[in-house]
């Protein structure tokens, strides 16, 4: 278990919309979400935008420049991590004959799946290396595909966060670094228990740690009822902890949680109770090895 922990807290997500009137969806209400959580100790605010006509997923780059600028604005020490995870989603017309896309697909360009990272340029980013089955569709992410988005990414002066959903993807990820698309030895996410990944489970999670390289920053989080032991999990086995409404509608078993900032406090006191201290941004800043912010010690 480190000494120091760094809490991430994930603000809304790009799955069906929870039911929780506490999600955001707006960019003001993701902003004055993650600032809360922020205050509440999340030394990260991990990044989706929502239409807000609808509440599903979107990728508008306006959506994006309108909360990250009023995340700025109103903490300019929180790190933030914004996701490239849309547009690998294949869903076919035909279940039983999988060619043809059908209406949901979205596959789009490596370019327009990092268009907001190289335009804001966060601090972080996610680089999910995920083929697999989820929410109904196929998400799909080819070698060729991950190696031009790694490429754009570091170009912007972007640190990736490699998301694995299963071994496979941390087998992938140390083939990416061996080649120098990506660097090594990693800041990884384990993406748990969602549709048929990877279990959430001290098994897997162990796993899953013992195949990276050396020397990597790692956080398991737990989607559902395993946020929380996930979490402590992932704290007692020497990684980091991420919580939030993305991964989670709930604070307890049948009760929404009031805000991210409520998961995060509970977080926080669990992980203070077994011993060891929150990052704040800098502290983060300098155990994830990214570029002191200017102007802080």
């Amino acid at each position: 278990m480190q000494d120091t922990i760094v809490i991430t807290c994930a603000l809304t997500g790009a799955g069906p919309y929870s039911g929780n009137p506490a999600q955001p969806i707006t960019p003001r209400q993701i902003a004055d979400s993650g600032l809360e959580a922020a205050e509440a100790g999340a030394a990260i605010l991990h990044v989706h935008v929502r239409d807000p006509k609808t509440a599903q997923f979107s990728g508008e780059l306006a959506l994006y420049e309108e909360a990250v600028g009023l995340i700025r604005e109103g903490n300019s020490d929180v790190i933030l991590n914004l996701t490239t995870g849309l547009g690998s989603g294949f869903y076919p017309a035909d279940p039983l004959l999988p060619i043809a896309p059908g209406p949901e697909t979205h596959i789009w360009s490596p370019e327009k799946r990092v268009e907001h990272v190289l335009k804001l340029k966060p601090e972080i980013c996610t680089l999910d290396l995920v083929t697999a089955q989820v929410f109904g569709g196929i998400v799909i992410s080819t070698e060729q595909v991950l190696t031009r988005m790694a490429n754009l990414i570091r170009g912007a002066g972007v640190r990736p966060e490699i998301e694995l959903f299963d071994a496979g993807d941390a087998v992938l990820a140390k083939h990416l670094i061996k080649k120098g698309v990506l660097e090594g030895p990693g800041m990884f996410s384990f993406v748990m228990g969602l549709n048929f990944t990877m279990p959430a489970d001290t098994e897997t999670m162990t796993y899953i740690r013992n195949l990276l390289p050396a020397g990597a920053q790692w956080q398991g989080f737990g989607i559902g009822r395993n946020q929380f032991p996930m979490a402590m999990q992932s704290a007692l086995l020497g990684g980091h902890v991420r919580v939030g409404l993305e991964d989670n509608a709930y604070i307890s078993k049948g009760r929404f949680a009031k805000s991210n900032a409520e998961q995060v406090t509970k977080a926080r006191l669990l992980i203070e109770n077994l011993g060891p201290a929150i990052a704040t941004p800098a502290q983060a800043r300098e155990i994830l090895g990214l570029p002191a912010k200017l102007g802080v010690n």
